[in-house]
């Protein structure tokens, strides 16, 4: 799939090596992304335990969650856990690492170090893109690296991702699509996509286009 960026001024085929602005990223498709958010947190559970990530759509799905009970969430996700900590009976983890300045998110090895001493009920990752292979991609070594430890400590892992990421490339790949145990997205996958997503017992969980942004 060829998608085209008018984000910015101007035309011009998506980046392989640079992904959009934070600002950018979080009016990007943003009604997807609340609609993927309360439709993933229909399947988490009442006090699980759960990894969030950074990114956007993370964000939104931090809110969503703000309906359950009994939370044990660890995030390297600011954003995130200012949301969350809101709610008295969820508790909040936050990692330790290097803050970055756009969009709050924590990196490096401290924050590896940190996820390492827990294995949760679900670890939530949000990706810049799956190509035809099946390979979950991103644009930051250091973030990615963080999600494959999120992925490693996690019972289930769900993947947020809108529909835009479908066929989009990126540089570092996070891992395989057979790693994820759900996807959750705003449109039904293309059919190439769907093949794969078959063939790799993932589950896919497209949103309802009825429930709102509020």
């Amino acid at each position: 799939m060829t998608e085209t960026n008018n984000l910015l001024g101007g035309a011009g085929l998506p980046s392989s090596v640079e992904n959009l602005g934070y600002q950018a990223r979080k009016v990007f498709c943003s009604s997807g992304k609340v609609r993927i958010a309360r439709t993933l947190a229909k399947h988490i559970p009442n006090e699980a335990s759960l990894f969030i990530d950074i990114g956007t759509t993370a964000e939104e799905v931090a809110k969503a969650l703000c309906e359950h009970k009994g939370l044990r969430i660890i995030t390297n996700n600011l954003n995130a856990a200012c949301t969350l900590s809101e709610k008295s009976d969820f508790e909040v983890f936050v990692t330790g690492g290097i803050v970055r300045s756009g969009d709050r998110g924590i990196t490096g090895e401290a924050t590896i170090d940190f996820i390492n001493q827990f294995n949760v009920d679900f670890g939530i990752i949000s990706i810049s893109g799956i190509d035809a292979e099946g390979s979950l991609l991103d644009f930051d070594y250091s973030e990615v690296r963080v999600g494959q430890a999120i992925i490693s400590r996690s019972r289930k892992v769900f993947l947020a991702a809108d529909h835009t990421k479908f066929g989009r490339d990126a540089m570092v790949r996070i891992c395989k699509i057979t790693d994820v145990d759900a996807l959750f997205t705003d449109q039904a996958p293309p059919q190439p996509m769907a093949n794969l997503l078959s063939a790799a017992q993932v589950e896919v969980f497209i949103a309802d286009a009825e429930i709102g942004t509020d």
